[in-house]
């Protein structure tokens, strides 16, 4: 699955991503820890990983494995 950034706080390195079905999806700050990212950007475009509830579990990069 994948999503745009639709919004990033740096302070608490969580956010919202936009999926393209145009559902808002939030991340929490250990999805983006688990990302090893060190920023994003509003607009970037990223693969969401989920756990079996759901939960966002690590958003990357499209091109990273």
């Amino acid at each position: 699955m994948q999503g745009t950034v639709a919004t990033y706080d740096a302070a608490t390195r969580s956010g919202t991503l936009l999926l393209d079905d145009g559902t808002e999806l939030a991340f929490p700050a250990r999805a983006f820890d688990a990302s090893g990212l060190r920023l994003l950007r509003l607009g970037q475009r990223l693969r969401v990983e989920t756990d079996v509830t759901g939960a966002v579990v690590r958003v990357t990069l499209p091109t990273m494995a």
